[in-house]
This record gives C-alpha cells, structure tokens and sequence, in this order.
C-alpha cells in the first residue's frame, strides 16, 4: 500500500507541468523520483515484455502463414504429380529412336532453362541456374555462340546479373494457368521461329519425391545436325531401317520429329518442374513451421521469466516498503 502511493506520487510529480520557480520541496522529490532505480528498472521490465509479446505474435501469424502455405502446396500436387508421370511417355521414345548427345559439339547452342515464377520453395532455381551457367561456359568459345531462353521469372532475375546480353528470350507467368499441351505447343513453335540454333539443351529439375529433385539436360539437335550425325553413324542411323511413307524425304521427317520433340520436351521439363517446385515449398513451409513453433516455445519461456521476475521483484519492493514504515 505505501509503495503504492509512492509511485503514484511519483508520476503526479513526472505528470505535472512545469513551475517557473519551484520550492525546494518540490524540486527534491522530482529529483529524487526521476533518478530512483526503482522506477527506471520498471519501465524497462514493462518494455521488454512488451517487446517478446510482439514478437510471439509476429511469430504465430508468420506459423499460420507457412502452414496454410504448406496445404496449398499438399493440394496441388497429386494432380500435378499424376499429368508429370503421364508425360513421361511422350519423349522417351523419342530418346529411344534419335538418342539423346549431351557431348555433341556445335556452333549454335541455345539452353532452355526451366525455372519457376515464385519463390519459397527451397532451391529448385539456384540449381537450375547453377547448372544453365556451367553449361554455357562449356558450350561457349572463340567460334561458338551459346545463348539462353529463360522460362520462368527467378530464372531471369538471376542470369541477367551476369549474363545479359546472352538471354535472347524470357518466358514469364508460365504457371499462372494449368500447364497444358497446346499452351507449350505454342510456346515450343516461338522459341523455334525467333531462335537460331544447333542443338536446345533444356534443363529443368526432374521430380522424384517430395525432398527429392534431380537436374536434368535433354538435347535436342537442329535437322541438319542430326542428319549429320546419322551420316557419321550415330545411333540416329537407325531411322533408316523404318519404312517412310508419304513421300516425305529424311530431312522433312527429322524437321517433324525435331519440333515435336522439343515441344513434348518442353511439356514434360515444365511439369516436372512444377512438380518439384510444389514439393520443394511442401518441405520449405513445414521446415519453417517448426521452426516458428520452436521460437515461439523460446520466446514464450523468456516471456515467462521476465513476468515471474517482474512480480517477484514486485513482490520484494512491497514487503520492504512495510517494513520500512513498521520500523
């Protein structure tokens, strides 16, 4: 109760407006009051608390946040998963017929670097970026000219730090829609009629399980280079032991199949992507749950010893002040 009154006292004094001429009196106990430990220990005590009970309600707004995520993500993906694995079928045969020459050397490379438009969602990017950047510096040289065709908005942001005057294309909200044939027959049909090349290198991240991702390069070569190669014995010499009709020679059926190649390709890298993606993000968001969780569980324990500390020093200050006035 006396200490009680003393802090209210105490801030009447602080509160009131200032005298011209203040009695001696008055000027003491403000003085006294201002430079007393007591008060000044409380208002920062009060702080303090005050400052981690913002910050576990930062925390568990940002834990909503990632789980809702992680759901969104969980939704997703078993229908992406479904049309990824459906795809597959589209282009293996096509590696069975042509084959795939990751090693071939050419004038004109042009890499297809599939990325996504969305962040949060672990490395997916960096490792596609990683990859097209060291495959340009092997694909490049005195007589050789590499360039990139950039799908996907964390791809671009990335490679035109350094490597701008190299991006002769950029792709972007590719997955703002569901992620259908025709769209990526059309986009396939652009690249091809605005970019010169011998060989596409398309590089996308291969999905396999919700933690797991692996990059992947698919070649594809121009009709001349591939009928060059057939020449020179590669394992495209093995369209010639298939009977052609129509009247269509070789070099019109490998501009066919060199097109629809790259667009059943460029089908299968931007599902397989999206599908790594949303995997990614699944085990990004519950990574950072927990890890929200775990905070919250630190801060609300030093939440608690900074109140039981406050209340015991309370609890301390006002048994002294009886006694004080007892004695």
């Amino acid at each position: 109760m006396a200490m009680a009154a003393l802090r209210r006292e105490g801030r009447r004094l602080l509160l009131s407006p200032t005298v011209p001429n203040p009695s001696p009196a008055a000027a003491a106990a403000r003085s006294s009051v201002i430079s007393s430990p007591e008060t000044t220990q409380l208002g920062v005590r009060s702080i303090s608390t005050q400052v981690v009970r913002n910050r576990m309600k930062s925390v568990k707004n940002i834990q909503k946040i990632t789980k809702a995520m992680k759901m969104v993500a969980a939704s997703k993906l078993r229908a992406v998963q479904t049309r990824t694995e459906n795809s597959r079928g589209l282009w293996q045969p096509f590696t069975a017929l042509l084959g795939d020459a990751p090693s071939v050397d050419v004038k004109k490379n042009v890499i297809v670097a599939i990325t996504s438009d969305k962040g949060l969602c672990g490395g997916i990017n960096s490792t596609s970026v990683k990859v097209s950047r060291a495959l340009h510096k092997l694909t490049s040289g005195p007589e050789k000219e590499s360039k990139y065709v950039i799908l996907g908005e964390k791809g671009k942001v990335q490679l035109v730090r350094d490597s701008r005057k190299s991006i002769e294309m950029t792709v972007t909200e590719l997955q703002k829609n569901p992620i259908n044939y025709t769209q990526i027959a059309v986009l396939a049909d652009d690249i091809l009629k605005n970019v010169e090349y011998d060989a596409l290198r398309v590089i996308f991240n291969k999905f396999h399980s919700v933690i797991s991702f692996k990059p992947t390069i698919v070649t594809i070569l121009s009709p001349e280079v591939a009928e060059k190669e057939s020449e020179a014995g590669g394992k495209i010499g093995d369209l010639d032991s298939y009977e052609i009709e129509g009247g269509e020679t070789k070099s019109e059926i490998l501009q066919n199949l060199a097109e629809f190649q790259f667009s059943c390709v460029l089908y299968n890298g931007a599902l397989e992507n999206a599908c790594s993606e949303l995997g990614a993000r699944m085990s990004a968001m519950d990574s950072s749950s927990r890890n929200a969780g775990d905070m919250l569980d630190r801060l609300t324990l030093t939440y608690n010893r900074t109140r039981q500390a406050s209340i015991t020093t309370e609890l301390i200050e006002i048994i002294s002040g009886a006694s004080a006035l007892e004695g």
